[in-house]
């Protein structure tokens, strides 16, 4: 005869377990960063006013670079506590428990990247170039404009490019992480 669990409040909290903790933060993180990469901006972009859109970003990026900070820190200590002889090789990059902790440090270097250098210039050069459009007369993209747009133009291209870049890394190493971890587990 089959035995049926029964669920009760007392059989759910003994479901909490540092495996099901990091698979939930791992799942929260890996859909955050694919959602504002790949559909949510671009929602944003064809929806909203350019100004408006820049403003959703300003506001938005922050908190999502320092949410993959804290859920990218949290699984790589979760990642060390499940992996007690991983700071005794940490020297050892080609060890898979190394190797998958390092991708975990590549996440969180990229977004600290984003958070604290990269992303406050980039909105700080996009707002200049708002500004500049006010006092032009004429959007950052039209025949005639002058060298001080051309400049931030090129300026914040580059940044804007090597926030994307970053950001695209963060998402590859996730996405390496998440196929390691459901082929070989934590």
């Amino acid at each position: 005869m089959v035995h049926v669990e029964v669920v009760s409040p007392a059989s759910l909290l003994g479901t909490v377990s540092p495996k099901g903790v990091y698979i939930l933060g791992y799942g929260w993180l890996y859909g955050m960063s694919v959602w504002v990469s790949f559909f949510g901006g671009i929602i944003a972009l064809r929806t909203l006013p350019r100004h408006q859109f820049g403003a959703l970003q300003h506001k938005t990026f922050p908190i999502y670079f320092s949410s993959s900070i804290g859920l990218s820190s949290a699984l790589l200590g979760l990642w060390a506590y499940a992996h007690p002889e991983l700071l005794a090789n940490i020297t050892s990059p080609l060890r898979a428990d190394v190797a998958q902790a390092y991708v975990l440090g590549t996440v969180i270097a990229l977004q600290s990247c984003n958070q604290f250098a990269v992303g406050p210039m980039t909105s700080r050069t996009m707002f200049q170039r708002h500004k500049l459009e006010k006092e032009e007369g004429k959007n950052y993209d039209e025949p005639g404009v002058s060298a001080q747009m051309k400049a931030l133009n090129t300026k914040f291209g580059m940044l804007h490019g090597m926030s994307s870049l970053a950001n695209l890394g963060a998402v590859i190493a996730l996405t390496f992480h998440g196929l390691w971890i459901g082929s070989y587990g934590l």
